[in-house]
């Protein structure tokens, strides 16, 4: 009979962990005596990152002394003790390979129901020394699982662990967590797992993922179960090439667009509208390069590229796009790519837009035109006058081809030849409130861009507007917002050159933080020196099993140390777990 050997509690506390400070409750302690297990934790317990620990699915996480066996002599510990892998309860029996999702068990006087296998967190790494210990855990087999609690009730460490019902399917923990985390996802296996009530929302919405990416071997490029940043084909060649200025026009005061074409006159590839491509500038031919990410904003079967640039105040790029540039320049161009693009789909969209914002959305505009979609559009716009406005006369004409388009464009300080309207339908700021009088549907898609604070401010009011997050799309022009689970904040610094000698490696490029840096010889992989340089990333087990920081490789190749247990999606590369072989750029 299972039986539970030790039950664990710990309080969130700060720990120092590679010059920073982690807010983790991964500390357990074996404690005495019934404990009451509620709804979200045994008492006495916590966790730090609610993002990634707790809720009701993962109220209770679960290890077995089967495993401490293991890695006691995996590792050659002899230090291992109930706790140490952050579980609450520490028993004997209970195998990963044999508990089924689903599986109801009695312990005491609470039930519970397993939901989904450990979340893969470095976390675990830092507890107990071993960087690589997440990915050890889905290599090995031996996750652990979480488990809901159905019922409330005492339990005490010396219980039987009692099974009152079978998970419906008999998908065991082991077989799951490698369903998702492994090479390999055949598409029975996943709708098996899909019908399965008791698998929590997150492990859900993460198989339903590859089950529309149509993913069934080895060979599929990506895991979008894992990542969005797998989501959109590969791009269509790799690194920088050449590409000519045919055409430039100052589409407002402070906006230019930039059309490139090839040079032998051949058709551009194809995009998905919305994406974007980099560029890499030199005001001088042995001079430092800077690098620019722009939204393309044509149609994205024209066959040629059109960018809109700010002119921004010192702006290296913008400021050499805007007065250095001819047409008959040559520029370095890297294809397009992003996640932020046009879904297919039949229902309504909407599409906000700030200031020079207005460039993917434009690209959405003609996409649905030139397909004479039936769709409902809304087409949203904020500037400060006709004077900020771009490419305005363009988007009236793409958006009367749209039998269900609906223009609105809100000035917040229009000029004495602005008229209201013909030029601008509304004075004052594209806000929610002013969103919610015009009422689009609460079903429709929304993709967004524009200022980070216009943003932030509107993709949280469609929430509270009606729609679900998952149908709300954003893009920002510069780095993406970092996610670091379980570290205090700290005030943010502009990326910068790392402190100490400079590297003599190959250079490191950040496309969207404008950064080019020798490579360090002292940093174990591309995110620990992006992290010295201040670049926002995106990172959760450090050790190539999540993907979080999977990233778009615009140029260069590198060498993984350790290889991770799924490779990326074709032009990207995970930052975690890699370091440079040669020059390269990242769309970072």
């Amino acid at each position: 009979m299972p039986t539970l050997l030790s039950l664990n509690v710990g309080t969130p506390k700060d720990v120092a962990w590679r010059g920073r400070v982690v807010h983790t409750g991964a500390w357990k302690q074996p404690v005495d005596g019934p404990r009451m297990v509620r709804r979200l934790n045994v008492d006495g317990d916590g966790q730090g990152d609610l993002g990634g620990h707790g809720g009701e699915n993962r109220a209770v996480l679960v290890y077995q002394d089967a495993s401490y066996r293991h890695w006691t002599a995996e590792l050659g510990r002899d230090d291992l003790a109930p706790g140490h892998f952050g579980e609450n309860f520490t028993v004997d029996g209970l195998p990963d390979d044999e508990v089924c999702i689903g599986d109801r068990y009695r312990i005491g006087d609470a039930v519970f129901e397993v939901t989904q296998p450990r979340v893969t967190c470095y976390r675990v790494g830092m507890r107990l020394a071993v960087p690589n210990m997440a990915s050890l855990l889905v290599s090995h087999r031996r996750p652990g699982f979480y488990l809901r609690v159905v019922t409330e009730g005492e339990v005490a460490a010396g219980q039987e662990i009692v099974k009152i019902a079978d998970g419906p399917e008999s998908v065991t923990v082991a077989e799951i967590d490698a369903l998702l985390y492994l090479p390999g996802h055949p598409h029975d296996a996943l709708e098996r797992a899909l019908r399965i009530p008791a698998l929590s929302p997150g492990w859900k919405a993460s198989l339903e993922n590859l089950i529309n990416q149509g993913q069934g071997s080895a060979t599929s490029n990506g895991n979008t179960g894992l990542t969005g940043a797998a989501a959109s084909p590969p791009p269509a060649w790799s690194g920088f090439r050449p590409l000519v200025v045919t055409s430039i026009n100052d589409e407002s005061a402070r906006v230019r667009s930039v059309v490139l074409a090839a040079p032998d006159g051949a058709r551009l590839p194809n995009w998905l509208a919305g994406q974007s491509i980099a560029l890499r500038l030199r005001s001088e031919p042995d001079g430092d390069t800077v690098l620019r990410n722009y939204s393309l904003s044509n149609a994205p079967d024209s066959g040629a590229y059109r960018i809109g640039v700010k002119r921004e105040p010192n702006g290296r790029g913008s400021g050499y796009l805007h007065t250095r540039v001819a047409v008959g320049d040559v520029l370095d161009v890297a294809a397009p790519r992003g996640t932020f693009f046009l879904a297919d789909g039949d229902g309504p969209v909407l599409l906000l837009s700030a200031g020079v914002g207005i460039t993917p959305v434009l690209s959405m505009l003609h996409t649905l035109a030139e397909s004479a979609s039936p769709r409902e559009v809304w087409w949203l716009h904020g500037a400060r006058d006709g004077t900020e406005h771009p490419f305005a006369a363009e988007c009236r004409d793409v958006l009367r081809q749209l039998p269900g388009g609906h223009l609105h464009v809100f000035y917040s300080r229009p000029g004495v030849s602005d008229r209201l309207g013909s030029d601008y339908t509304a004075l004052g700021r594209l806000s929610i409130e002013a969103l919610a009088t015009l009422g689009p549907p609460r079903d429709c898609d929304a993709y967004l861009c524009g200022p980070a604070d216009f943003m932030a401010a509107l993709s949280t009011g469609l929430v509270d507007y009606g729609l679900t997050a998952g149908r709300i799309h954003s893009e920002t022009f510069g780095a993406a917002a970092a996610l670091t689970p379980g570290i205090t904040a700290t005030a943010s610094v502009a990326p910068h050159t790392p402190s100490g000698p400079a590297g003599s490696g190959p250079g490191v490029g950040f496309a969207r933080s404008g950064l080019t840096v020798p490579w360090g010889s002292q940093y174990e992989s591309l995110l620990e020196f992006a992290e010295a340089c201040d670049v926002p990333t995106r990172w959760s087990c450090r050790t190539g099993v999540c993907h979080t920081c999977e990233t778009a490789l615009l140029s260069g190749a590198v060498r993984y140390d350790p290889e991770p247990l799924e490779p990326p999606a074709q032009g990207n590369v995970l930052i975690c777990c890699s370091v440079p072989a040669e020059e390269v750029v990242l769309d970072l």
